[in-house]
């Protein structure tokens, strides 16, 4: 199984790349792992909420397979616990498929298209936080919840 995790818009914080970019290199020594930045709209001041949706879920939906299961990270999703995330990663790995695709979407949420084209959301937190940082806890949370299948000391239960 691979994972992609896709988020709208890009960050010039570079602490917070750095620390990104930290997880990835960890999580790819277990599973295939893509980072992609759909790039931020361009004249998106000149476009409704909606139309801003719209637009990053074309994106959005053009960087997905068929096959592909898209899990959303949304603030009305299904909460987990870090071991809950190890399980669902782990049942998804042994059901045979071949790529999870996360996405953090734009300020205003997701269209329609892109909801109805989930398989599944999930909360990273009841808490709201700006969309860089939750890049940082997907990307954390990923690479624990790989620590927790392999049993490796990184989690304490």
């Amino acid at each position: 199984m691979k994972i992609k995790l896709l988020a709208v818009g890009k960050t010039d914080n570079k602490q917070l790349e750095q620390l990104i970019a930290g997880y990835q290199k960890r999580l790819k020594f277990y599973i295939g792992f893509e980072f992609v930045i759909i790039p931020d709209i361009k004249n998106a001041k000149n476009l409704s909420e909606a139309q801003q949706k719209i637009t990053e879920g074309q994106h959005i939906l053009k960087q997905l397979k068929p096959a592909d299961q898209l899990i959303l990270f949304d603030e009305k999703g299904k909460s987990l616990s870090s071991v809950g995330l190890s399980q669902f990663l782990q049942k998804k790995m042994l059901s045979g498929c071949k790529q999870v695709v996360f996405v953090i979407g734009g300020p205003y949420g997701f269209s329609e298209a892109i909801y109805k084209r989930a398989v599944g959301k999930l909360a990273l937190s009841a808490m709201t936080f700006s969309h860089q940082m939750v890049r940082l806890f997907a990307v954390e949370q990923l690479y624990r919840a790989f620590t927790i299948i392999k049993n490796e000391p990184y989690h304490h239960r």
